[in-house]
C-alpha cells in the first residue's frame, strides 16, 4: 500500500504521509476518523482501517484513521495526491476519502462504494474514480463531474485520448461489454452497457 509513482509525478503536493501498520506508541494531539458519522456506516471501523500519519505544511502532524469499506483484497487501498496540492486521497478497502490536510476536519467521502480503480489524469487536473456503475472525477476545486450509469455491473477503462476517456460497461440484456466514451471536460458520455 503505497503511493503509485505515476500519481506522485502527476500531482505535486504540499504534505507528506506515512502508511502505518499499527497505531503509533505516542499519538499526535490531532486525530481524525473517516468517514464522519454517516447513517448505516456505524460498523466500518470494525472491518479495519488504513492508518496515516500526515504532515501538512502548517498546523502540525495528525493521525488519520480511514475505515475500510471492504476487506476483499481485490479492491484498492493506498494513498494518492490530488490535483489540489493541499489535499490527499486515502483509499481504504474501496472507500475513498479526500482529506484537506490544512483543515483535516474537512473531508469528502467519494460516493462510489466501492471504488475499484483510481486513475490520475494530469492532462485534465483530475483524479478519476471508477466504480461498478459510474465514474467520478475530483478536481482542484472539488467534484468535477459524476457520470450517469454506464454499466449494469462492471466498468473497465481502456484508455485516454485527448479529452476522451474510453472504456466498456456490461449490458445485462445482451451479456456483452459495450464501449463508451466519457468527455473528461464535463463527464458527459456516449455508449455504455446500461440502457
Amino acid at each position: 500500500m503505497s503511493t503509485p509513482e505515476s500519481a506522485t509525478v502527476a500531482f505535486p503536493h504540499n504534505w507528506t504521509a506515512d502508511l502505518l501498520k499499527t497505531l503509533p506508541m505516542i499519538a499526535p494531539a490531532r486525530q481524525f476518523t473517516y468517514p464522519r458519522q454517516i447513517a448505516g456506516e456505524e460498523d466500518t471501523l470494525a472491518r479495519g482501517a488504513l492508518l496515516l500519519m500526515v504532515r501538512p505544511p502548517a498546523g502540525g502532524s495528525f493521525l488519520a484513521t480511514c475505515a475500510l469499506g471492504f476487506t476483499d483484497p481485490s479492491v484498492p487501498s493506498g494513498l494518492f495526491p490530488c490535483p489540489n496540492p493541499d489535499e490527499l486521497c486515502a483509499v481504504a478497502g474501496g472507500y475513498a476519502y479526500i482529506i484537506d490536510t490544512l483543515q483535516p476536519e474537512r473531508s469528502t467521502h467519494i460516493p462510489l462504494k466501492p471504488v475499484v480503480e483510481v486513475l490520475p489524469v494530469p492532462s485534465h487536473h483530475l483524479l478519476v474514480f471508477t466504480g461498478f456503475h459510474t465514474i467520478y472525477a475530483w478536481g482542484a476545486n472539488g467534484q468535477a463531474w459524476h457520470t450517469q450509469r454506464l454499466s449494469w455491473e462492471g466498468i473497465r477503462i481502456t484508455g485516454i485520448e485527448g479529452d476522451a476517456l474510453h472504456g466498456t460497461g456490461w449490458n445485462m440484456l445482451t451479456d456483452q461489454d459495450v464501449p463508451f466514451t466519457v468527455d473528461l471536460r464535463n463527464g458527459q458520455h456516449q455508449g455504455g452497457g446500461f440502457s
